[in-house]
């Protein structure tokens, strides 16, 4: 039997019929059920018929991550250059059939293999900076990334696109919005559903990533399925979104708003087949942050203060569980409605304050700005000290404060105006 046969497999009483594909072990066979999945079977003690020969051409390199072909990158002069930077994640993962988890092994190159539908919609490199599933994401990571896409840009970079893990992209969105004044677009990108999926949204995402890192703009973006069909992606502003779902492609939103702007996949791809920008794709729902010009330089950021944390509060909570925060450079918490916490918790919160400690405050609801001068609880927290974050995201809010303290004179006041489109400075649309 060979790769691209049809065969079936039986195994422990359980039979599966479908198309051999290349393995990346020895020991199991992987078979493409006729509903699109992917199967691993242990190879010893499995059963297999060929039911017939060569019923699908299959490349023996181009397998799931397990071949040894190099990514073929022309170039074009006539076409703008997009780096692709990865750090891992679903959009650059594949299947590990001895466990049957998604594993991320892919680098940037290997990506443009897996998704041939980039191919003449620019001239790219490729980066690897990290190659982690997105939940072990650390704040120095976010430091290597933001100096990986500072460079890309200084050697020419058109715009950059970030294949990350979804899991934790909004927090890595917000870091770089924060670290970066980039004068191109840097587009977070990433995939719910592994490529071996039939669901799996991996290609619309990568091609209206890269579209938007074409079009003329200069923002920070999470590029991702807007509804759950293949129709559009949403562009959803680094700072304000939020990963409202664990599994549907439309996972992400824009909190208190609709997204920054929609990209239209069919568009998007006829756009991308000419190598022209895909501005026409594109529909703002509000105005965007101007490109550059070519002679513009990025300017960095990048430092952090990784000493901060970001707490919840809930009623009941025993008010010792928040004694790890003592001499922590900063505390975010997330309090209920306009932003309050149980009376008891106060004087804790004065003391970390009295002890140099800056303490922001957010807001557990979804949309809506944290106001602590409607109640007495929340007169009394700002007589403690708390700074208010008005409707900048809990998440957001830890970040910020991370990189405000790095590099601000006044990091309590800095929490309390926008510095990347995180804050509204008062209560009316997002801008």
């Amino acid at each position: 039997m060979n790769p691209g046969d049809r065969v079936r497999v039986e195994r422990g009483g359980v039979t599966n019929e479908g198309v051999l594909l290349p393995s990346t072990t020895r020991d199991h066979l992987v078979v493409k059920l006729d509903g699109g999945y992917n199967v691993g079977i242990d190879r010893e003690e499995a059963d297999v018929e060929v039911l017939e020969s060569g019923v699908r051409e299959v490349d023996p390199a181009a397998d799931d991550g397990g071949g040894d072909a190099a990514s073929e990158i022309t170039f074009d002069e006539d076409l703008p250059t997009v780096s692709l930077i990865s750090t891992g994640g679903t959009i650059a993962s594949t299947v590990d059939y001895r466990t049957g988890a998604v594993t991320a092994q892919f680098d940037a190159e290997d990506v443009l293999r897996a998704v041939p539908e980039l191919a003449g919609r620019a001239n790219y490199r490729g980066r690897v900076v990290a190659n982690i599933l997105s939940e072990n994401m650390e704040p120095s990571i976010w430091r290597d990334l933001a100096d990986a896409v500072a460079e890309e840009i200084e050697a020419g970079a058109d715009g950059v696109v970030v294949m990350h893990g979804t899991d934790t992209m909004q927090y890595s969105a917000s870091a770089l919005s924060f670290m970066l004044d980039s004068p191109v677009p840097v587009v977070f990108t990433g995939s719910q559903r592994s490529a071996d999926r039939p669901s799996s949204d991996n290609v619309m995402n990568a091609v209206c990533a890269v579209e938007a890192a074409k079009a003329d703009h200069a923002e920070t973006l999470v590029c991702m399925h807007a509804s759950p069909s293949d129709d559009a992606c949403a562009l959803h502003r680094g700072t304000r979104v939020r990963k409202n779902h664990t599994s549907r492609r439309d996972a992400f939103e824009t909190v208190g708003a609709a997204p920054l702007g929609l990209i239209d996949y069919e568009a998007a791809a006829e756009a991308g087949a000419e190598g022209d920008a895909a501005d026409a794709a594109i529909e703002w729902h509000r105005e965007p942050t101007a490109r550059g010009s070519a002679e513009q330089s990025v300017d960095l950021a990048p430092d952090l203060a990784p000493d901060v944390e970001l707490v919840k509060f809930t009623p009941g909570m025993d008010p010792a569980a928040w004694d790890y925060l003592d001499e922590k450079d900063g505390v975010v918490i997330e309090g209920t409605g306009l932003g309050h916490v149980h009376t008891d918790l106060i004087p804790r919160i004065e003391a970390l304050v009295e002890g140099g400690t800056v303490v922001a405050m957010t807001s557990q609801c979804l949309a809506g700005r944290v106001c602590d001068r409607v109640y007495d609880t929340g007169r009394d927290l700002l007589d403690a000290g708390v700074v208010e974050a008005g409707d900048t995201l809990p998440g957001t809010a830890k970040v910020k404060l991370m990189w405000a303290l790095a590099n601000t004179s006044d990091p309590a006041e800095a929490m309390g105006r926008d510095l990347a489109g995180e804050l509204t400075e008062e209560s009316r649309p997002w801008r």
